[in-house]
């Protein structure tokens, strides 16, 4: 047995068995290692980037982690962005960064690289093994470390002597935290501040947001506590059938207009709102003037127990508000748009689908009519890093893989890790990939306008369209193994997402809007 073998060993001892892949030269020891450790699985990804997203979507469903396998420094770094996204998502996921040999290193190859330095700001923990007999026990570690909440990324170099060399270590299990409770008198201050407050607000986040969470917050609203969920979210139910906190809106504007006269906000597994962006002459704290605040239970913390502990503290009921099942009752017809595409996502996604959200300025237009279709689970764009949609549908359809996976992105979003589609197709996951194609970047007009900086020009206007030349995105999918169909009005959309959701397998979509 080598190194190789004992990580791949330790990792499945400790439920670890997926593994999203972009290997090099230094890595061929573990992929060597993955015919001798079959309870393992590989999923091979063209970019980096489509293999940290998928692990994040892993993650965010299993609520354990994924590995990944990337090549040296360069192969981290082109997973970065979608890495930002699983810190901000709070997603246990363990990467295995190649190195090369403890002493090749000091030669300066043309991949050597300060690889420590590279992981640091999107890792929580982060050990580079320097023998083969390290290696089990570092890799329990690394375990550990990615599922101590409020749970993150962690980052395990494995220099390829380290790999290759022969060790006896047996599989070493890691030690999984639990939550703490939340300290000290917190609810009960809670519960005082809430019962003095004239118009109290709670806004919870993370742990908090998930199916038990939202049940205490339902008893909350019960006895008129108005509760906010951040405005993304990394795992939320949605649907009939659950409860639909309030989301706190992107713009600090529009937030701070539907927060005014709270006198009072607890936070519980969120902390301090703030605006996505500075903007001229406009807050970054979204906390209303004059407004108290205070902390139920940390990200860390357990959330769930401290609302529940709060809504008894309030005398609420056992039971608070859900949504009801409604569906339209009408297919929709004329030239497409989110909103009427939005209609046939409710008429149609089956019950406990799970929706990978990065669909930019589209996502409204099927938000609303999907907060009463059939009880689902939403993944959204947690760093604002776009380019998570596509890969966050594979590692949740590889988690689930009875589950129905649907993927909304914009076309510029979807663009940064189109390799994505390939990995559906070769997979065979049962993934319904939507882009909603309008041909720019809708979102930076937005941004453009409101930073100040004036309409875009003709010149301005190069870097915001991308319709010159216009993206095919039919054969693009199709060159990347997927059926796909193009439909630019309502009735060609209901057909193809309807007959999506009836079968099995990957298939894409193009709304052209």
């Amino acid at each position: 047995m080598n190194g190789a073998d004992a990580l791949i060993a330790t990792f499945v001892a400790n439920e670890v068995t997926a593994c999203f892949a972009n290997p090099g030269t230094s890595e061929m020891q573990f992929v060597s290692a993955l015919d001798r450790n079959p309870q393992m699985r590989p999923v091979l990804c063209l970019f980096e980037g489509v293999a940290t997203g998928a692990a994040d979507g892993y993650g965010r469903m299993a609520e354990r982690p994924a590995c990944t396998l990337l090549h040296l420094g360069p192969g981290y770094g082109n997973g970065i962005a979608n890495l930002h996204n699983a810190r901000r998502a709070f997603t246990p996921i363990v990467n295995v960064i190649g190195d090369h040999a403890t002493y090749h290193r000091r030669y300066d190859a043309p991949l050597n690289s300060d690889i420590a330095t590279l992981v640091k700001p999107n890792s929580l923990w982060a050990r580079s093994v320097e023998s083969p007999d390290e290696v089990a026990g570092m890799a329990a570690e690394a375990v550990a470390a990615s599922l101590t909440p409020p749970c993150g990324p962690v980052a395990l170099i494995l220099p390829a002597d380290s790999a290759w060399l022969e060790t006896r270590s047996a599989p070493v299990m890691a030690q999984k935290p639990a939550r703490p409770a939340p300290k000290g008198d917190a609810v009960e201050s809670a519960a005082r501040a809430v019962r003095a407050a004239k118009k109290p607000v709670v806004l919870i986040g993370g742990q908090a947001c998930r199916a038990d969470g939202l049940k205490e917050a339902a008893r909350l609203q019960a006895v008129g506590v108005q509760v906010f969920a951040d405005t993304f979210v990394a795992r939320q139910p949605r649907g009939a059938g659950h409860y639909a906190p309030r989301r706190m809106q992107y713009f600090g504007e529009a937030a701070l207009a539907e927060l005014e006269g709270v006198d009072l906000m607890v936070y519980a597994g969120a902390t301090q709102p703030v605006a996505f962006f500075a903007y001229p002459n406009r807050p970054s704290v979204l906390v209303p003037e004059g407004c108290r605040t205070l902390s139920l239970a940390d990200r860390a913390e357990d959330a769930v127990a401290a609302l529940a502990a709060l809504a008894d503290a309030l005398g609420a009921p056992k039971q608070g508000p859900a949504q009801p099942l409604s569906k339209p009752d009408a297919a929709p017809s004329g030239p497409l748009s989110p909103q009427l595409a939005g209609i046939s996502f409710a008429r149609h996604l089956p019950e406990g689908a799970i929706v990978c959200d990065d669909s930019v300025t589209s996502g409204g237009g099927i938000a609303v009519p999907a907060m009463t279709a059939a009880p689902h689970e939403v993944l959204a764009l947690t760093g604002g890093a776009i380019g998570a949609g596509l890969p966050l549908a594979v590692g949740a359809a590889v988690a689930c893989p009875d589950r129905k996976v649907v993927s909304l992105n914009g076309d510029g979003a979807a663009m940064y890790t189109v390799q994505a589609l390939w990995t559906m197709a070769r997979e065979n996951l049962d993934v319904t990939a939507v882009v909603f194609a309008n041909n720019t970047y809708r979102i930076l007009n937005i941004e453009m306008m409101r930073t100040g900086a004036g309409q875009a020009g003709p010149q301005a206007a190069k870097l915001l369209e991308l319709g010159d030349p216009a993206i095919d995105w039919t054969s693009l999918a199709k060159g990347l193994g997927l059926p796909a169909v193009r439909c630019d009005t309502a009735e060609s959309f209901e057909t193809a997402f309807a007959g999506a959701m009836a079968q099995r397998g990957p298939t894409f979509i193009e709304a052209a809007i």
